[in-house]
């Protein structure tokens, strides 16, 4: 990678950061650039998880009041993640690129989706709270376990949503605050993350410059997302991801 390339990783990095922070979905920003530079696919999704993993880290770390008392729940569910990632993560690796191509655009498609019905879905969560039905498990019982487990899967394969996806099941079977609710998402993607990021770099092809830059700039995006980026709107701010998002697809066609 070149210098401008680099920079410019960096500067995708930063954006993804904040994303994370405010709508999730990053990997769609950062994933595309480093296709746009000639990297591999499978490269760049190796090196694009790796290198978020640190604002995922700096981000669970953010939530840790609201993860006070919730241990039993991150025991649990964070259970399901780790079996989860580690299953997406072989099966990234163990089978063929040219299966990634075929299946990614699809999963690109459906986190696009994702992102564009979060709203709808975040009201939808807020209603059926309003109702007051309780008549779940505590911790979302074997149904929320297993959604968490294949959601694990999806992340350790590909990953961009998962936090939208992982909210919106926790909002769904979880009767709590959402704050804390959303700070054990971020725990539960960190987890998926990590083992990925574990089992990539003792087998997997890496492209370390873009993952240092991709790191740097996801700890500088996740401080500033959390300072400026609720004050940006969200509607711009899922317009762009739609807009990454549709070229990672169409990038991904043509190669």
């Amino acid at each position: 990678m070149t210098w401008l390339e680099m920079l410019a990783v960096l500067i995708a990095g930063i954006g993804a950061g904040a994303i994370n922070a405010v709508v999730g979905s990053g990997t769609l920003i950062t994933f595309p650039v480093l296709l746009a530079f000639g990297i591999p696919p499978v490269t760049a999704n190796v090196s694009n998880t790796i290198g978020l993993v640190p604002g995922t880290i700096s981000g669970a770390y953010g939530y840790r009041r609201e993860l006070a008392g919730q241990r039993a729940r991150l025991l649990q569910l964070g259970t399901a993640s780790l079996l989860g990632g580690i299953v997406g993560a072989v099966l990234l690796l163990a089978l063929p690129e040219k299966a990634f191509k075929g299946i990614v655009p699809v999963l690109i498609i459906m986190a696009l989706v994702l992102v564009v019905v979060q709203p709808r879905l975040a009201k939808w969560v807020k209603e059926r709270r309003a109702n007051g039905d309780s008549a779940v498990p505590e911790h979302g019982g074997p149904i929320l376990f297993a959604a968490v487990f294949g959601t694990g899967i999806y992340g350790g394969y590909f990953g961009a949503a998962q936090g939208v996806l992982l909210l919106g099941l926790l909002g769904v079977f979880v009767h709590d605050d959402l704050q804390r609710l959303n700070g054990v998402k971020n725990v539960l993607a960190t987890i998926v993350n990590g083992v990925s990021a574990i089992i990539f770099i003792a087998i997997a092809e890496i492209s370390w410059p873009a993952v240092a830059m991709i790191a740097i700039g996801s700890i500088i995006g996740g401080q500033l997302g959390a300072k400026v980026g609720r004050k940006m709107s969200p509607t711009v701010l899922r317009g762009v991801i739609v807009v990454v998002g549709t070229i990672a697809v169409v990038r991904l066609l043509m190669t």
